[in-house]
């Protein structure tokens, strides 16, 4: 008989795409979640997976082998106090997957700030284009896999390797479970203020990350990052690859398409051909091609299959055109991924207005403790809407330098308002925010529509 794994705080994008990866494996799953919602509890319950609501400790009828604890999961929660109570054996998500799936697999492990989902999807992609079938667990959804996470027979296992806190009882950040013998760092800087003090306490993670890649392996680092510098002064045993620098990996200036060159050491690789936007995204495809090079795809295999790459849903996703005026989603919310997005989009349609909608909605943000960054960050916008309920600082304060150009509210009915008011045909409404924005891009979308038809 399977043995049975019931997983606590399953429909986070982490936690359900290991319930998915054990399913596949032959585990029996079953799990909870304060709130049971989509798309994670479809793509479960298509599964067959038991999902239920809440985590009272009726639960423990169950009985399952082993309780599988996600980081959302606190002392207090009934259901994990009434685990504790019984001396019933539990486990972290991170530690369950990586004695149970990654252990004995060639671990490429994506680590960073910034870009750790889209680099994930695009090393993903190419190791599929090359043949090698690869296991992944990707932090959000790519458009060219029909999953966020899948078991292989392969040796070689893609995972988005988090720093932040790995369970209650379990402080290390998640990405040191995973034994990674290719390591991407794409970039560092402070962030997960709830968690970390200060920039410092990041870097110290990401040093216990590299002290544990085997001298056998590859780091694949930006070489134009100071944080991540810091980090390997403190110590490293493992071969170094840089990217974005002329002594390692180069990508060229953009054509009009977007499309760029690649060189490895000053030597041309060959031309990938793609229309995502931004400089940041040229980084992304640098990293990833030097990881796959590390397990065998050759870098001209590499940019072949870059482009043939289609994304990743939420990375300035077209959600919807309505009255000339196209709606973008993307989960930018730390000042330098809004600073980069706009510029990406700016590249893209030259004098054509833009119209920045923000929801500072991460536990940083909504401390501000990043916020003076945030009016620089939004430079290249023509207009810019700010949700700003709940927020612990003044946003009127804070965007004051921004003048007549921001305008800001907290009640979405009234931002949504602001924004049809003010947006015209051929402009550009680039909506920000690492959840799910109360729906605001299917109400600017319906309000547009009907504005263009009055």
């Amino acid at each position: 008989m399977a043995q049975h794994l019931h997983i606590l705080g399953i429909c986070g994008t982490f936690m359900g795409g290991i319930a998915a990866i054990a399913s596949a494996a032959g585990y029996r799953v079953t799990g909870c979640d304060a709130n049971v919602y989509p798309p994670m509890s479809e793509q479960l319950s298509a599964l067959g997976i038991e999902l239920i609501e809440g985590f009272g400790e009726e639960q423990l009828r169950l009985a399952p082998d082993l309780w599988v604890v996600g980081n959302v999961v606190t002392r207090g929660n009934p259901l994990m106090e009434a685990i504790l109570d019984r001396g019933e054996r539990y486990v972290s998500g991170p530690q369950w997957l990586a004695e149970h799936v990654l252990a004995g697999r060639h671990v490429l492990a994506v680590a960073g700030t910034h870009g750790k989902t889209t680099v994930s999807a695009m090393l993903a992609w190419v190791l599929e284009c090359a043949g090698r079938s690869p296991g992944f667990l990707i932090g959000g959804v790519p458009t060219d896999f029909p999953v966020s996470a899948r078991h292989t027979g392969s040796e070689l296992f893609v995972i988005e390797a988090d720093e932040y806190d790995t369970a209650f009882f379990d402080k290390r950040s998640k990405f040191v479970h995973y034994g990674a013998r290719t390591g991407i760092l794409n970039n560092l800087e402070f962030d997960h203020a709830d968690i970390f003090d200060d920039l410092a306490a990041i870097e110290r993670q990401f040093n216990h990350f590299v002290r544990i890649v085997p001298r056998r392996g590859l780091l694949v680092v930006n070489g134009g990052d100071p944080a991540l510098e810091r980090v390997l002064t403190k110590g490293v045993w493992t071969p170094i690859e840089r990217f974005g620098v002329p002594t390692g990996w180069e990508a060229g200036a953009p054509d009009a398409q977007g499309g760029f060159e690649v060189a490895w050491r000053g030597a041309s690789q060959g031309h990938v051909r793609w229309q995502l936007l931004g400089s940041h995204n040229r980084m992304n495809a640098l990293a990833a091609l030097g990881a796959a090079r590390h397990v065998g795809v050759p870098a001209a295999e590499g940019i072949e299959a870059l482009s043939r790459f289609s994304g990743v849903r939420r990375r300035m996703q077209v959600r919807g055109r309505a009255g000339g005026v196209t709606v973008y989603d993307d989960f930018a919310h730390h000042p330098t991924a809004i600073r980069t997005t706009l510029e990406g989009l700016r590249q893209r349609v030259g004098q054509g207005r833009i119209l920045a909608v923000l929801e500072p909605r991460s536990n940083t943000m909504k401390r501000g403790i990043m916020k003076d960054a945030l009016p620089a960050s939004l430079a290249q916008a023509d207009r810019v809407y700010v949700y700003s309920s709940n927020l612990g600082w003044d946003p009127g304060v804070v965007f004051a330098a921004l003048g007549a150009r921001v305008r800001c509210a907290d009640e979405l009915e009234a931002l949504v308002s602001a924004i049809v008011s003010d947006a015209r045909a051929g402009d550009h409404v680039l909506v920000m925010s690492n959840g799910g924005f109360g729906g605001i891009h299917a109400k600017l979308l319906g309000r547009l529509q009907n504005a263009a038809a009055a």
